[in-house]
């Protein structure tokens, strides 16, 4: 009965691709903005973040895409935070275990995956209508979106507040560092860069898109 309420989507590359460009978590729906301001000041801690997350969406979807039809309506809210929470639980052991510095880096913030409005809005607005297979996909292409987001905000502030890349130097020791770039004021520069290069990308294939139609329209 679930299912034909809620339509079930064809499982196709869009699925996938989705998350990357159309509804990119970060660049197109600005979710998740409190890990991409504050732990992006190094591309390592941007990597772990990111894939800490991934894990925690595609692990946490997939258990409410199978548990979808025996959650009750009334509790299904609390039922996916207990539920993400045990995900990041365990994220929050295995980080400790492997790296206690990068435990440090990430800080709370490992913990506030569990109200990361991703998470939350696949699980509510995907995972609980939609089969395993396709939640597994979409989830992975919304998490892998996230992390690349992540990457691109870290990259370019480490670069410029600490002329490193993974802590590899770059440039000689004449650089003088961007200092406020490893700073909170430097996540939203950077953030505010790339919307305005993603919004800019958008705009310019819609202007295609729309003059490619007139274009057609006029050769009938």
């Amino acid at each position: 009965m679930a299912d034909l309420l809620n339509p079930q989507e064809t499982l196709t590359p869009d699925t996938f691709l989705r998350g990357l460009w159309e509804e990119n978590p970060v660049f197109v729906m600005l979710l998740g903005m409190c890990p991409v301001l504050a732990v992006t000041n190094t591309t390592l801690n941007a990597i772990a973040m990111g894939l800490a997350t991934t894990f925690v969406l595609v692990c946490s979807s997939l258990l409410i895409s199978l548990l979808r039809h025996w959650i009750p309506k009334q509790v299904r809210i609390a039922s996916y935070i207990v539920i993400i929470a045990t995900f990041v639980t365990i994220v929050d052991y295995a980080i400790q275990a492997i790296s206690l510095e990068l435990y440090a880096a990430l800080g709370a913030f490992i913990q506030l995956i569990v109200v990361n409005c991703v998470i939350l809005g696949r699980a509510e607005a995907y995972a609980s209508k939609q089969r395993l297979m396709t939640t597994f996909v979409n989830s992975l292409g919304m998490g892998i979106g996230f992390t690349l987001a992540l990457l691109c905000l870290g990259t370019v502030r480490e670069i410029l507040g600490n002329g490193t890349l993974l802590g590899v130097p770059l440039f000689g020791a004449d650089f003088q560092p961007w200092i406020v770039m490893i700073l909170p004021p430097g996540g939203f520069f950077v953030l505010g860069a790339w919307l305005l290069l993603f919004n800019w990308l958008r705009l310019r294939k819609a202007r295609g898109l729309t003059e490619q139609t007139g274009v057609a329209v006029h050769a009938r």
